[in-house]
């Protein structure tokens, strides 16, 4: 390792997120929001220290603290629905994004005249506009929701709707209502689809799991089966390690291949990786730096899956860059690119 590679690695480090390691009591304390709508009602493990790993063109050239041991990791599941999405896709089960869900989904959660006209496509861009409860969560938690002042004790916004496909909103509500759109497209449990078709392909661990809600539990042909949420302030989501997330990373890298097997179409994450009209930043569920406005010292191309409290999946394949970080306090991750992208073409 190079040492302005190693001080890349120092950097992020020293910047460990201020979130405790009793994940938990954190979001019992309301760090999202206030009670009662803080209520955790999915399981959730505390955290470990800052780690991951960087590979450069294919080939891993630095790792940190322990990229072995499985976190949450928040919102990153809700880039994994949208991979979801694109089996789907691919299998003919969702051929028209921008038909209603209603059409294909027999579920109260898409009936109605605002929610039964939501499409597949609104839901991918975060601008369905969705209202209402599921599971036991009120889309009014997470109504008007700013990203840059998170864990400032946000209440519940009067924010009024717009129209659906009108405005862009961070809910993860209206993510979860996707996650259950999808498995009643699938009709078996996402994280079976996800071992299946993603993990056991490009060879991951089986140390992951991804969960739903203890209120989450849906009828599929007169099976229960847990939909899984797409984010962790209630609990449930993903709790991954590293090294998988940074395979996952490579194989979108990658255009969906892995040794000459194609997992995932590489039209599908074209899309994904395509600004929506309302949020230049923002794909199917992906973060991009369109006009290098988001990250300055990352790429135009640049892709992330990010999760809160410095989960990150970075993603830049015109350089062959793929890096996993855990627990990078999220205001130094631009630094921190910055630093790795200069280590890398010394």
């Amino acid at each position: 390792m190079t040492p302005a590679l190693k001080a890349a690695i120092d950097f992020a480090i020293a910047n460990e997120t201020a979130w405790p390691r009793d994940i938990l009591a954190h979001l019992e304390s309301g760090f999202f929001e206030p009670a009662p709508d803080n209520e955790v009602i999915g399981p959730t493990a505390p955290r470990g220290g800052p780690n991951g790993v960087i590979y450069w063109h294919g080939k891993r050239v630095a790792e940190w603290g322990d990229p072995t041991r499985a976190d949450m990791t928040f919102s990153v599941a809700k880039s994994y629905l949208a991979i979801l999405a694109g089996l789907a896709w691919r299998d003919g089960l969702l051929t028209d994004l921008d038909a209603k869900v209603s059409d294909k989904v027999a579920h109260e959660a898409f009936t109605g005249p605002r929610n039964g006209v939501v499409t597949w496509r609104q839901l991918l861009t975060n601008t369905s506009e969705w209202e209402g409860t599921l599971f036991g969560k009120s889309d009014l938690i997470d109504r008007g929701r700013n990203l840059g002042v998170e864990g400032q004790g946000k209440k519940r916004s009067t924010r009024p709707l717009a129209e659906p496909g009108a405005y862009w909103e961070y809910n993860d509500v209206r993510v979860n209502a996707l996650s259950l759109a999808l498995l009643h497209l699938f009709r078996r449990p996402l994280p079976e689809v996800w071992a299946e078709r993603i993990m056991q392909p490009i060879g991951t661990s089986d140390g992951w799991t991804w969960r739903g809600y203890r209120t989450s539990g849906v009828d599929i042909d007169g099976k229960v089966i847990e939909s899984v949420s797409g984010g962790g302030h209630w609990g449930g989501g993903l709790i991954i390690n590293a090294e998988d997330q940074a395979k996952v990373g490579l194989l979108i890298a990658a255009d969906g291949q892995w040794n000459g097997r194609e997992v995932i179409r590489k039209e599908w994450l074209d899309l994904c990786r395509t600004p929506c009209a309302l949020n230049p930043h923002y794909g199917f569920l992906f973060w991009l730096n369109t006009g290098r406005t988001k990250w300055p010292s990352a790429s135009e191309g640049t892709v992330c899956f990010l999760g809160a409290g410095g989960a990150t999946t970075w993603m830049e394949p015109a350089d062959g860059i793929v890096a996993v970080s855990r627990w990078l306090d999220s205001t130094k991750l631009d630094e921190f690119m910055r630093l790795v992208r200069s280590a890398l073409a010394d």
